[in-house]
């Protein structure tokens, strides 16, 4: 079986597919001119987000039996296109959840205690403790808004600070625990004092925190997104860290990263970014929630097992 990498991936996955019989065609650096020729013989393919999976790429694929997409976000790929050809997706959100967990705790611990801005002082020679006065998750309420590998995993990490945890999802049910109550997006509303989202990009959720959401809480607030940039609306964010009803916002991701990722701020002019930059209250990331060492072979190593349990030769 021929697989095309189109983008970089963890060598583990090569080497797991070579050793049962796979042939890899590594093209992680090409131009799609020089990817075309060999897409009507590939198989399977390999990506991350450098190219969509759209109709006409696919369309010069008469043969693939699967992509395989390192990562969680599905939203490059034509899914509803995918499926009226049987073409077997594949993603790995079990291999960096941990990460995601982790990355939102941390950002939270941050935020709460003043951890980036107290550095910062420090460094210009400012020792100013009560302006660096921190908060404490104890007793807080968290709101998880989705609650799949992601979600699952950054409730797992808050345990033991005890807080409350409310998670509500549109399309799971049955997995209040000990820790986790199974929540309405009023209950939410009504109780957060953090909300996360743990979301994918889709229809539905593409600026899901919107002036509506903003609104519909009772309390002031912080805000975290690790999700997509499309969920959150930067501009309602300013809007609610300029009113207060946002107390802080950590974010991995914006609203203007482009399809790859990458490059997110190059020529971008607008002032909602321009305050997100500068206000104290905001912590930003670039896209790395799910971005570790330990994250980049896992990662590879689930998608591995997922397609030598289809396609094992």
């Amino acid at each position: 079986m021929k697989i095309l990498f189109l983008d970089s991936v963890h060598p583990i996955l090569n080497d797991r597919l070579t050793q049962n019989g796979f042939e890899c065609i590594h093209l992680e650096n090409s131009t799609i001119s020089e990817i075309e020729p060999l897409l009507e013989t590939a198989q399977g393919i390999v990506i991350r987000s450098r190219f969509p999976m759209n109709a006409a790429f696919l369309d010069k694929c008469p043969k693939i039996k699967f992509i395989a997409r390192s990562g969680a976000g599905m939203e490059n790929i034509d899914i509803p296109y995918c499926e009226q050809r049987g073409i077997q997706l594949y993603n790995s959100p079990e291999g960096n959840r941990n990460a995601v967990g982790e990355h939102a705790l941390g950002m939270l611990l941050t935020l709460f205690n003043h951890l980036h801005t107290a550095k910062a002082e420090i460094k210009k020679g400012i020792w100013d403790r009560e302006g660096n006065r921190g908060m404490e998750i104890d007793g807080k309420t968290i709101g998880i808004i989705g609650f799949g590998h992601n979600g699952r995993s950054f409730a797992q990490k808050l345990r033991g600070f005890n807080c409350q945890i409310l998670a509500y999802d549109k399309y799971v049910t049955g997995y209040a625990s000990e820790i986790v109550k199974e929540s309405t997006l009023d209950e939410i509303y009504q109780k957060a004092d953090v909300i996360s989202f743990h979301v994918p990009q889709n229809k539905e959720t593409v600026s899901y925190f919107n002036s509506n959401f903003l609104q519909a809480m009772k309390k002031p607030f912080f805000l975290i997104n690790i999700s997509r940039g499309k969920v959150v609306e930067s501009k309602i964010v300013v809007a609610g860290l300029k009113n207060k009803k946002i107390l802080g916002a950590a974010l991995d991701v914006l609203d203007y990263e482009n399809a790859t990722f990458e490059n997110t701020l190059e020529n971008v002019q607008d002032d909602d970014l321009i305050y997100l930059l500068n206000n104290l209250n905001v912590l930003l990331t670039p896209h790395v929630a799910g971005w570790t060492d330990e994250s980049y072979e896992k990662l590879s190593s689930v998608l591995a097992d997922k397609i030598l349990l289809e396609f094992s030769t």
